[in-house]
């Protein structure tokens, strides 16, 4: 387990560079977003998904989150990208905004019962931003011990998943410190699954008709 703070410019390329390597070895690695900590793995090693999910302390029947580092990364994700996802894309991303969409079948993966679809995201924070840019799309869930609060900081990851992480890239603080707003758009109508980042009105202002949670 080895921290790398990434205020400063030599010690956050080493780390970039260390975190991509474990990442290849199908190791976990614990990234600053702008949302929320988070723990991250490569979406297309199954063992390492699995070794995630085991590190919070969670089934598959909560699935693994994708993070990319390019808007355009979720064409060759999606069986097909619905024109509303495409506005609220270009709408909110990067930034605090998952979308849960159909994905396509030939993907290899396999990030839990996610009964065929996936929930992809593009934090804006630039260390997560590069990390991504260099592996490709990861698998990343908010990096806390199931039941607990996602951590804000780098120290808080550490005191919840300590040596099940081989590499934590230090950004400081969280700047939002709020999960992502989780919209499902597989349906004719756009779904609020967890309010976060993103308010109701901000989508509804892009998308139009959007349903609450509840409503």
């Amino acid at each position: 387990m080895t921290t790398f703070h990434c205020s400063d410019p030599v010690t956050r390329r080493a780390g970039l560079e260390a975190a991509a390597a474990a990442a290849a070895a199908g190791e976990l690695v614990v990234m600053p977003t702008d949302t929320v900590y988070g723990i991250g793995a490569d979406a297309f090693n199954a063992s390492a998904v699995r070794a995630l999910l085991a590190a919070k302390g969670r089934g598959p029947d909560m699935p693994v989150p994708v993070l990319v580092g390019s808007w355009k990364t979720i064409e060759g994700l999606v069986l097909a990208v619905p024109p509303v996802a495409t506005k609220l894309v270009e709408a909110f991303w990067p930034g605090g905004l998952s979308l849960v969409v159909e994905h396509a079948p030939s993907l290899t993966w396999d990030l839990g019962d996610a009964k065929g679809t996936v929930m992809v995201r593009m934090p804006l924070h630039p260390v997560a931003l590069d990390l991504l840019r260099s592996v490709g799309p990861m698998a990343v869930s908010s990096a806390n011990r199931s039941g607990q609060p996602p951590a804000l900081t780098a120290d808080e990851a550490v005191a919840q998943l300590g040596e099940q992480v081989s590499v934590y890239l230090d950004g400081g603080p969280a700047p939002i410190g709020v999960a992502s707003t989780v919209v499902d758009v597989t349906g004719p109508i756009p779904v609020v699954l967890r309010q976060g980042a993103v308010s109701l009105d901000a989508l509804r202002e892009v998308a139009g008709s959007v349903r609450g949670i509840g409503e």
